[in-house]
């Protein structure tokens, strides 16, 4: 069993009392579960199909080819059609899909028009297709869960560097402080943009890539941050007791200044998460992001900037995009509030 002290259980309970932040929580996460487990709410593969007395569960196995239900063919058994056929048949075999049956990569086209088709609940596109017949929602729940996973990622990797270089700065102070002032003013003056468009005019910007070169940038404001608390925290009493009784500089940082600057490394947290969606869906919407056909948000964007006519495509972007940053920002405030020892403030 996990056991909770007291100071941490009274942080929960503060955050649960900030309603639209412990709402906005709940919201996120059940967005991030849908997303993380979307092939079995959004997926052109069935859940279930019982075919001659055998169950079948094509959605987390292998490709199953048409021949395997007496479809006369080799490829991907095309399951819309083979619940069709089953009930034409009006036999026993039944097949069960998801309550969005495309995936993001499906191009649903008709004889006698042309997409962007507006949404169907008959055809089960209920957020409509985009100018190349595919699931706009499918495209939305898939592009929101590469955009979490980048975010959280880039997270990690900002923290890590940041938090990292920060304490350093400012536990050790002296020439190592100058030195990485100046370091830190000469990279924050290089243009992001401008690197992120040289290196998409040599290679193919991969989730990899992108990944690391704003890493690569995007440590520097948290270690301002880190360096301020830093100095705060190495004049105090528990500190000069600690060196004091011979611990090292790296036990000093680790085990005694981060944890005690974890308040504000945690309220930091969800501004930081969204402004990584932010910035994904910015340069997607540029050109210089993830490469076609990866569902993204920002090349949906830029098709609903090219199709005005088809409203849908980009009201549904913007609504997710609004939705998003909302959530994260009200569980921001909640995290702010419920770890402010001064609790001066009061959101409802």
């Amino acid at each position: 069993m996990i056991s909770l002290n007291p100071v941490t259980i009274k942080k929960i309970r503060r955050f649960r009392s900030v309603k639209r932040g412990y709402w906005s929580f709940i919201i996120l996460f059940v967005m991030i579960f849908i997303s993380f487990f979307a092939e079995a709410f959004i997926n052109s593969r069935a859940l279930v199909v019982f075919y001659n007395g055998k169950l079948y569960f094509p959605t987390y196995t292998k490709m199953i080819p048409g021949s395997e239900f007496n479809l006369g063919y080799e490829y991907e058994t095309n399951y819309r059609d083979l619940k069709i056929k089953f009930q034409e048949e009006a036999s026993y075999d039944f097949v069960i899909l998801p309550p969005v049956p495309y995936n993001p990569y499906e191009n649903d086209l008709k004889s006698d028009s042309y997409p962007p088709f507006p949404p169907s609940f008959k055809e089960k596109h209920f957020f409509g297709t985009d100018n190349v017949g595919r699931d706009i929602l499918a495209r939305l729940v898939y592009g929101f869960r590469t955009a979490i996973i980048f975010s959280f990622a880039l997270l990690i990797m900002n923290y890590t560097i940041g938090i990292t270089i920060g304490c350093s700065m400012g536990y050790f102070g002296g020439k190592f402080d100058l030195i990485f002032q100046r370091i830190i003013e000469i990279w924050n003056n290089v243009p992001f943009l401008y690197v992120i468009i040289i290196i998409a005019s040599i290679v193919i910007p991969s989730f990899m890539i992108l990944l690391l070169i704003m890493a690569f940038f995007g440590w520097i404001g948290i270690t301002w941050v880190m360096r301020t608390m830093t100095y705060k925290e190495k004049e105090r009493e528990y500190i000069l007791a600690v060196r004091s009784l011979g611990a090292s500089h790296i036990r000093i940082i680790f085990k005694h200044i981060i944890p005690n600057t974890v308040s504000v490394i945690v309220t930091y947290a969800p501004f930081a998460i969204s402004g990584g969606i932010v910035s994904l869906t910015s340069l997607d919407y540029l050109g210089f992001g993830l490469p076609a056909p990866t569902p993204s948000w920002g090349e949906l964007l830029s098709q609903g900037w090219q199709n005005m006519d088809a409203w849908w495509i980009v009201s549904s972007v913007v609504a997710a995009l609004v939705i998003t940053l909302m959530t994260v920002t009200f569980i921001g405030e909640g995290i702010r509030e419920a770890f402010d020892p001064r609790q001066h403030t009061i959101y409802e």
